[in-house]
């Protein structure tokens, strides 16, 4: 016969526990070599999930973003891995676009990137829910239940959506991508978990353009909110009622 299971004493339980506690430190920190999901110290404890206390947006100010600047969009391109191509096959998670005021002639450039709709067509139009909202706002997509059928980037009405048609390498273990798969804008997600500026962001701000303000849209203390107090500001296609988190001014 087998013996009985002994219980454990509370000192044993104890140790017991903080064995766990460390295992599951590194066990989140890398689950294959070179694989790294989060660090090791979060602003966010990953178990926590997203809140909807909270929603995050984005305002940029076009009056400040020159047309031959691309800061944002090498930034992006950096951070997520993508190669930086603009062909009509190449993901683009940021593209600069010139819109003209027909009237005037005047143009002016501004950033597109996904809007991260509060009421976003790409998950009412995704048979599978790869195409998902979280619960502080943040569009995204789960490439792992996405089956590429590209009813998303049909549904955008910004264009904002990209589908990966070669094999990928060289990729930021942060920021897994893959063949098959459509993608977008995550606000540099991995880095807003860890209480950071969006990669875009980060850039403009260290180039001295100041054109763009990241932050919670729900606190009216932060500087977005603060921000969109004081200034006018607008949503492309705001005709939609989708409510996008990026807003943009001057335009």
């Amino acid at each position: 016969m087998s013996e009985p299971i002994k219980q454990d004493t509370p000192a044993a339980d104890g140790e017991r526990r903080t064995f766990l506690k460390a295992g599951a430190a590194v066990a989140g920190a890398v689950v294959a070599p070179g694989v790294l999901l989060y660090g090791v110290s979060q602003a966010r404890p990953p178990e926590e999930g997203a809140s909807s206390k909270q929603r995050w947006g984005l305002l940029i100010d076009t009056t400040k973003c020159g047309g031959g600047c691309h800061t944002c969009v090498d930034a992006c391109n950096a951070e997520n891995g993508l190669d930086g191509k603009t062909g009509p096959q190449d993901p683009q998670w940021i593209r600069k676009v010139d819109i003209k005021d027909l009237r005037t002639g005047y143009v002016q450039s501004l950033p597109m990137m996904c809007q991260h709709c509060e009421h976003p067509p790409c998950v009412d139009v995704c048979p599978t829910g790869a195409s998902m909202k979280r619960a502080d706002g943040i569009v995204l997509v789960d490439r792992h239940i996405c089956i590429g059928c590209r009813y998303c980037m049909m549904a955008c009405p910004y264009k904002a959506r990209s589908f990966v048609h070669e094999p990928l390498t060289d990729q930021n273990p942060e920021v897994p991508r893959g063949k098959g798969c459509v993608e977008s804008c995550t606000l540099c997600v991995q880095r807003v978990d860890r209480d950071e500026q969006p990669a875009c962001v980060e850039a403009c701000t260290a180039e001295g353009h100041q054109a763009m303000i990241f932050g919670d849209l729900k606190d009216p203390q932060s500087a977005i909110s603060q921000a969109l107090k004081s200034v006018d500001s607008v949503e492309v296609r705001a005709d939609l009622g989708l409510n996008t988190g990026v807003r943009y001014q001057g335009i």
